[in-house]
């Protein structure tokens, strides 16, 4: 299931990366947002998965907020880390991210193209325009995939709807 879904995004990548890599995110340091993910990822608490994910969120401000995935005896009560960085900058005053790096892999070794659950994408798209925000999905610095969070949540509902 892991290579299929491996391969699955390669072929999104390949077709998006037009659309997003050089749409508007040029002023993003990838390498500098992937090295802030890799860095925390030996922090993540996965006991039970042993799936330990991390994440870096850059925010309009330019600073970048990291976080972790928290698993729980009580599943429900985990977080993941995407939900953790975004959280960690809201804390901290920020409104708007630009762009998010996520790590994954089995035993705080990045292996993985970790894409982001259904609630960090909808957290995300609280706190940015699907068209502005990055998702970077990586192994390394060099082994990435990238596209918007338009891309991967195309239908979505957001603040705006509310007014």
């Amino acid at each position: 299931m892991r290579k299929y879904l491996a391969a699955v995004f390669m072929l999104l990548a390949f077709t998006s990366a037009a659309f997003s890599h050089t749409a508007g995110f040029d002023d993003v340091d990838r390498a500098s947002l992937i090295k802030s993910a890799l860095a925390v990822q030996k922090n993540s608490y996965a006991p039970y998965s042993h799936f330990n994910v991390s994440a870096a969120v850059l925010c309009s401000s330019g600073k970048v907020y990291t976080g972790v995935n928290v698993e729980n005896a009580s599943y429900a009560s985990s977080l993941c880390s995407i939900r953790n960085a975004v959280f960690h900058a809201v804390a901290e005053g920020e409104r708007v991210i630009r762009a998010v790096a996520v790590i994954g892999g089995a035993n705080h070794v990045a292996t993985e193209y970790a894409a982001p659950c259904g609630i960090c994408l909808q957290v995300m798209r609280e706190f940015g325009n699907p068209k502005n925000v990055l998702v970077i999905m990586a192994k390394s610095e060099n082994d990435y995939i990238e596209m918007t969070l338009e891309q991967l949540f195309p239908v979505s509902f957001g603040p705006e709807f509310l007014k």
